[in-house]
């Protein structure tokens, strides 16, 4: 198990690397200029001269080359140090540690509801008999899928909002707040669940497996709950360590929405602006959650189920007596 967690810590490492890369590049092609923005910020609109303009990118380092620009930025990740913000002049990694609370707090209740909501909506598909209402139940991950999170967002505001008034819709006061956005940023992942875990679910109740469990005088509820249930989380829990990155990303479309201050409105923000230390910092940090979770998933499934440790247990064996 050491081992295996070192490679993939390592794994993790060069996925960080490609990340912290591929974002600093694209950033570097996107039409603008950063020092424009600050230098905009700064005089209120009111202009510069051409001279300034490029005073200001010699003291941002804009007029290096990108290989030196990359190295210099790449250095500095590596002490922790992602510069300062081109909108507010403060610390980077500071400021996006500000944002991160309120994010992960929309991200695990969302997570919660997916996990509620496809669960229960695969178990409801596998326990109905009726062909009909099977089929219907199965559609909705799809329906899910197919709309657009912001879409879904503006629908549920005017009615729970402006219209019902029964959940606050803007800000991120309370407990209240999060439920709207939360429910919002769950639906996709709520259907990768639900797909997943009732198509398992339709394999492990098999006509024959069904057949010689309702021989032995078991029930159907049984049969879901204490027998194919099981035997079906495993790619479940697969897809969580997929989602939770889904999770992150999402909630730049569910905080504008919602208002909501979080990393989500601040990466929009810092895209508009190219504000490069903020974007960088937001995109590692999503990829650092995303590998950390395949991480904890991947020593998680021999503890769901041991067959999997006793087959790398096995194949370890084989090859030290070969």
């Amino acid at each position: 198990m050491g081992s295996f967690v070192l490679k993939r810590a390592l794994h993790a490492l060069g996925v960080l690397w490609a990340t912290f890369t591929a974002a600093f590049l694209l950033l570097y092609v996107l039409p603008g200029d950063a020092a424009l923005s600050k230098m905009n910020l700064g005089a209120g609109g009111s202009g510069f001269s051409a001279e300034a303009l490029e005073r200001m990118r010699a003291e941002m380092g804009l007029d290096r080359s990108v290989l030196v620009q990359y190295l210099r930025a790449l250095a500095a990740a590596l002490h922790g140090d992602f510069g300062v913000s081109v909108q507010t002049g403060q610390g980077a990694l500071p400021m996006f540690a500000q944002a991160v609370p309120e994010t992960l707090k929309l991200a695990a209740l969302a997570l919660v509801f997916a996990l509620l909501l496809g669960t229960g909506l695969s178990l409801l598909t596998a326990y109905v008999r009726s062909q009909k209402l099977r089929h219907a139940l199965q559609a909705l991950p799809v329906i899910g899928v197919s709309m657009p999170s912001f879409w879904i967002g503006l629908v549920l505001l005017q009615i729970f909002s402006f219209k019902l008034r029964l959940l606050p819709g803007m800000g991120n006061e309370g407990l209240a707040n999060l439920i709207l956005p939360a429910f919002v940023l769950a639906i996709p992942t709520t259907a990768l669940i639900a797909q997943i875990l009732s198509r398992g679910l339709r394999s492990a109740l098999g006509p024959a497996y069904v057949a010689t469990a309702q021989g032995r005088g078991a029930s159907r509820a049984r049969l879901i709950f204490g027998h194919a249930f099981r035997n079906s989380v495993i790619p479940v829990v697969t897809a969580l360590g997929m989602a939770s990155g889904q999770l992150i990303a999402g909630s730049v479309v569910v905080e504008t929405v919602f208002s909501r201050s979080g990393i989500g409105l601040l990466t929009v923000k810092a895209v508009l602006f190219q504000d490069t230390p903020i974007v960088l910092v937001a995109v590692l940090f999503a990829a650092s959650v995303f590998v950390t979770v395949n991480l904890i998933v991947d020593i998680l499934y021999p503890l769901i189920d041991p067959r999997i440790e006793i087959g790398v247990r096995r194949t370890a064996g084989a090859g030290g007596r070969s």
